[in-house]
C-alpha cells in the first residue's frame, strides 16, 4: 500500500503541472485571467492561438500518459492493488491534479487531455471511437465543451460493449462524471443559450 500510495501521489503531482500555465509563464501571461478563465486547451486556443494551444494539449496529454506509465512500471506485481487497477487510478488521479493543481493554487483545467493521456496507456482502443464522437458533436454543434462531455460519456456504454475488465468500467464511469462536473459551467451556459461556439467548425451548417 505504501508503494501504491506513493505512485498515486506522484501521479497527482505530475498531473498538477499545467501545460497552459507553465507555457504561459514563458510568454508572460496567465490565461486564467483571460477568456473563460480556464487553464485548458480551449481557452489557450481562443486567447493565445493555435501553436500555444497545441503545446498545452501535448503537455497535458503527455503528463497523463507519464503518470500512468510510472504507476504501471513501478507497481509491485504482488501488491495489494493490481498493476492494471493502479494504472487506471493513476490516470484518474493525474486528471484530478490537472483540475486542482497544487503547483498553481488549485485552479487548473478540466482534465480531458490528461484523461486521454492515461487512456493512451491503459485503454488505447477506446481513443478512436471517442475522438470520432468528439468530432461529430463538435462539427454538428460548434460546442467544444459539449463534445467533450458527450465523448467522455460514451466511455460508459463502450466499457459495457467491449471486452474490458471491471477496472476499465469503473474508470469510464469516474471519467465521465469528472468531465461532466468540470464542465458544469458550460452546461449552465448551454442551458441559458450563452455558451461560446466555434462557428468555423460547423461544416454541416455552412453547407446547408
Amino acid at each position: 500500500m505504501l508503494i501504491a500510495s506513493l505512485l498515486l501521489l506522484s501521479a497527482y503531482l505530475v498531473g498538477s503541472v499545467s501545460g497552459s500555465l507553465v507555457l504561459g509563464r514563458l510568454r508572460g501571461v496567465d490565461i486564467r485571467t483571460q477568456g473563460s478563465g480556464n487553464a485548458g486547451g480551449t481557452n489557450a486556443f481562443r486567447t493565445q492561438g493555435a501553436k500555444f494551444a497545441l503545446g498545452v494539449v501535448l503537455v497535458d496529454i503527455g503528463k497523463g500518459a507519464l503518470a500512468t506509465w510510472l504507476a504501471l512500471a513501478f507497481a509491485p506485481e504482488d501488491g495489494s492493488v493490481p498493476p492494471r487497477v493502479l494504472g487506471f487510478m493513476a490516470a484518474f488521479v493525474a486528471a484530478l491534479g490537472h483540475v486542482w493543481p497544487v503547483w498553481h493554487g488549485f485552479r487548473g483545467g478540466k482534465g480531458v487531455g490528461t484523461l486521454l493521456g492515461g487512456m493512451a496507456v491503459m485503454w488505447p482502443m477506446a481513443l478512436l471511437p471517442l475522438f470520432a464522437v468528439w468530432v461529430v458533436v463538435l462539427v454538428a454543434t460548434g460546442y467544444v465543451g459539449l463534445a467533450s462531455i458527450v465523448a467522455t460519456a460514451c466511455l460508459v456504454p463502450l466499457s459495457w460493449w467491449l471486452p474490458v475488465d471491471r477496472a476499465a468500467q469503473v474508470f469510464a464511469m469516474a471519467a465521465a462524471l469528472l468531465v461532466l462536473f468540470t464542465h458544469r459551467v458550460n452546461v449552465r451556459r448551454l442551458r441559458d443559450g450563452t455558451e461560446s461556439r466555434f462557428e468555423r467548425v460547423r461544416i454541416w451548417r455552412r453547407r446547408a
